[in-house]
């Protein structure tokens, strides 16, 4: 599959530099139709443009159908081979404390865009109220994110579900709703995107995911900057045989436990 990045596009100055603020970006594609469509130019030159334009809609768009068919395909398989397991985990959570089985959340998506997120309740029901009262306790000191090795919220079966990622299950269905990708960086709340800066805003220029390079590199272990760092470079170098290598790692990083908590 042809390698597709947002570097390869508008996002890019003519140095390489990746291009972040708006404004940018469309003062660059001005002077890029100044060059090759503005009035006055040769016919050679505005079919120049317009070839171009036409062919990297055409790279883009398709890269995006794979994507989106494989995202399809991938998630409605594995949610059928894994509901019996979902069926098991909903009836313990539920016999844990008779609370609620799923954990509904607003995550942040696609250039800002805020969707339902579920995940299996892995907390005691008044997890979210008690969460101010231990932000202090955060393994990420001086981070957005917040992570706690010893969450006194988690519950037992919550222990078991969040090492070994059964809790994030039902994302599958988020996938097939076009609301997430199988591989994507992860999706942030809202709280911690009012936080971001410029640069750490450019995790959201793509769909979120099931998994991310980070996400096999330590997950929770990982500090918020170098997240950034990953999911950036994620971004700009992503392909069908980057995420087939992600998919891949995930399955030894998932079984390991490593960084979940």
């Amino acid at each position: 599959m042809t390698h597709v990045s947002e570097s390869n596009g508008p996002n890019t100055s003519r140095h390489g530099q990746v291009i972040t603020d708006p404004q940018e970006r469309i003062e660059m594609m001005e002077a890029l139709y100044r060059q090759y469509g503005g009035t006055g130019k040769s016919v050679q030159n505005r079919l120049h443009f317009i070839r171009k334009k036409y062919a990297w809609i055409g790279v883009v768009g398709f890269a995006r159908f794979i994507k989106r068919t494989l995202d399809i395909l991938i998630a409605g398989y594995v949610l059928l081979m894994v509901l019996p397991l979902m069926a098991l985990v909903a009836i313990l959570i539920k016999l844990t404390d008779g609370g609620p089985v799923f954990f509904w959340q607003k995550r942040v998506g696609k250039w800002g865009k805020e969707f339902p997120f579920p995940k299996f309740r892995s907390m005691i029901d008044n997890a979210e109220a008690i969460k101010a009262s231990i932000l202090n306790q955060s393994d990420h000191q001086n981070s957005i994110t917040f992570k706690m090795k010893r969450d006194p919220r988690i519950t037992w079966i919550g222990r078991i579900i969040r090492k070994y990622s059964i809790d994030e299950l039902p994302q599958l269905w988020s996938v097939l709703k076009g609301d997430m990708s199988i591989v994507g960086p992860r999706p942030p709340v809202p709280a911690e995107v009012s936080k971001y800066s410029l640069k750490d805003r450019r995790r959201l220029d793509v769909k979120p995911g099931l998994t991310c390079t980070w996400q096999i590199s330590g997950r929770s272990d990982i500090p918020f900057e170098q997240q950034v760092k990953l999911d950036t470079e994620y971004i700009e170098s992503q392909s069908l045989w980057l995420d087939i290598r992600i998919l891949f790692k995930t399955i030894p990083a998932v079984i390991s436990g490593r960084g979940a908590y």
